[in-house]
Parts: C-alpha cells; sequence; structure tokens
C-alpha cells in the first residue's frame, strides 16, 4: 500500500497581504489520517484549506492504482519493493516546469515528503489577469502508515522547491 497525503492552502491575489498570510499560517502542515483507511494499492488524502471557506480544512479520500497519483501532478514508479516519485508538469502559470522531475525513491516503509507552491490562472486565457495562489505539502508513504504519521514524524526524504511566489530570490531546496 502506498498512501499519500496533499494538503493545500489556496488563497486569491486579494488575500496576498500580510493579515491574510497569518490567517493561513500553519495550515499546510499534515494532518492525521482518517481512520480507517479503505484498501487499495494507493490510498490518497486529498486535504484544501481554500480562503474562499475561511481556510476551513476539507478532506476526500481516494483509492485506486498507481495511475491516481496523476490527479496529484505525481507519477509513481514501483520497482519490486521500492516507490520513485516524481513531480509531473502541471498547469501552474509559476513556477513553470515543463518536464517531470524526480523526487525521492522510497524503500518500505519510509516517508517522503514535498513541498511546493504555484501560482495559477483562474482561465486559461492570457487576457484575464486573475490569478490564485497554492501552497503544498505532500507526504508518501510506502507501505502502511499509523494513522498520526505524517504530522508527527520526520519523513526520511525532503523536497522543498517551494519559490517567491511574489517575486525575489528563490528557497534553498533540500534533496
Amino acid at each position: 500500500m502506498i498512501v499519500i497525503q496533499r494538503v493545500r492552502v489556496r488563497w486569491s491575489a486579494a488575500g496576498r497581504g500580510a493579515p491574510q498570510a497569518d490567517a493561513r499560517r500553519g495550515l499546510n502542515r499534515p494532518v492525521t489520517l482518517p481512520a480507517p483507511l479503505p484498501a487499495g494499492d494507493v490510498v490518497v488524502h486529498d486535504v484544501l484549506a481554500d480562503e474562499a471557506a475561511g481556510y476551513t480544512r476539507r478532506g476526500e479520500v481516494l483509492t485506486g492504482g498507481v495511475s491516481i497519483a496523476r490527479s496529484l501532478n505525481l507519477w509513481l514508479t514501483v520497482d519490486g519493493s521500492a516507490v520513485t516519485v516524481e513531480r509531473l508538469p502541471g498547469r501552474a502559470a509559476f513556477p513553470r516546469t515543463g518536464v517531470s522531475t524526480r523526487l525521492f525513491t522510497l524503500t518500505h516503509g519510509q516517508v517522503g515528503r514535498y513541498r511546493a507552491n504555484f501560482r495559477f490562472r483562474f482561465t486559461d486565457c492570457a487576457c484575464d489577469p486573475s490569478w490564485y495562489y497554492e501552497d503544498w505539502a505532500v507526504h508518501v508513504s510506502n507501505g502502511h502508515v499509523a494513522h498520526d504519521r505524517f504530522p508527527r514524524g520526520e519523513p526520511d526524504h525532503d523536497v522543498d522547491n517551494r519559490v517567491h511566489l511574489y517575486g525575489g530570490p528563490g528557497r534553498r531546496s533540500n534533496r
């Protein structure tokens, strides 16, 4: 079993100020997994805290094969007991990624964390300058995991691809 938890925080261009940043601070932290987890090769717990909903966290649980990770812009490759996790190109306007990026390979029992943030257009039309932003924390476990493992434990692999969405120098990436 592969368990993936993506915690996203979403806000509008109007929510860029310091008071709004304080309201969403810490909301991208992992949460306890629902119990019991459904059976499946891959279980996804997708959590969203949206400014439009007052930053109330709402989650859904999905199950399926390794292809279900594509809904999170991830690609999973299973090789024996190891799982390689890649980030697929997405529809983010910034940062633009045109190729897939290998994040980490997990042996059985290991957990990886991928952190990133993005700026998206509300529409695909370049004539509409409206933006929204997302901050992601994605945890992936190769094997069954305790319900509190993501919020309480440290990952075995940590990739931080967060950038300055409003301009300025980028952040350092840990690999």
